[in-house]
């Protein structure tokens, strides 16, 4: 039985992914399922005001939202709509990650759904952080701890609001459908499938042996083309 409080992996699984960052993670896709090199992963720059917060490591809870157009909504299905959204982002499998979708087109970015306000109640709904193409605002309000990965930065809310929650979104490239597992850091965001998220760690510590002696070399005083093609020789050895 699915134990809702950590998801459909062990914990201990998100824990070990968390301890490598996400290029790290990419590289040991690369390993355990080559094909998906060019899928699954974020391919156009996002702005990260908080560098330096670890990786996370959470399911997504997906939406789409639009911010030049008001709401053709009246006021009271819009209060509705409003609170099944935060019981949609505040249940299911945790931690959780907002993965959400700015579908405003050429005015992406126009009005910022993200600030002081959002950041802190998402974070009390039990998400890690946002990833989003469309806009944030209020950083030094920010909800300490709470990573952003956003399109950019900007002043005002506009329109903003929730077209819909619980799809298919697409940002920066990475396509993300309901409780998919991600990790994300500064560098960008990767889609985990649940049926390989265990091999990723064994991986990536073999990324990291296979590198050891490149490095080595390449940072020594005694470098030399020569002892680089032999520790190619030695890195190509390590399985």
């Amino acid at each position: 039985m699915t134990d809702k409080a950590t998801g459909p992996l062990p914990a201990s699984v998100l824990e070990a992914l968390g301890r490598y960052d996400t290029p790290t993670i990419c590289n040991a896709m690369e390993i355990v399922a080559p094909e998906r090199r060019l899928i699954g992963y974020t391919t156009k720059q996002l702005v990260c005001p908080f560098p330096d917060l670890p990786p996370i490591v959470g399911y997504a809870r997906t939406v789409a939202i639009r911010s030049v157009l008001k709401s053709s909504l009246p006021a009271e299905e819009q209060s509705k709509r409003r609170i099944d959204y935060y019981e949609y982002v505040g249940t299911g499998h945790g931690p959780r990650i907002s993965v959400i979708q700015d579908i405003d087109g050429p005015d992406v970015g126009y009005g910022a759904f993200w600030g002081e306000v959002q950041s802190n109640v998402h974070k009390a709904l039990g998400c890690l952080g946002v990833i989003t193409d469309g806009s944030i605002r209020d950083i030094p309000q920010w909800a300490p701890g709470f990573q952003a990965l956003a399109g950019s930065i900007g002043p005002s809310h506009a329109w903003v609001h929730a077209e819909s929650f619980g799809g298919e979104v697409r940002v920066a490239g990475m396509t993300v459908k309901s409780d998919d597992l991600i990790h994300a850091d500064q560098h960008g965001a990767i889609m985990i499938p649940l049926d390989i998220a265990a091999k990723l760690p064994e991986a990536a510590e073999l990324c990291g042996r296979r590198e050891t002696p490149i490095l080595e070399i390449a940072r020594s005083p005694d470098f030399s083309l020569e002892k680089l093609k032999a520790a190619l020789k030695r890195s190509a050895e390590i399985h």
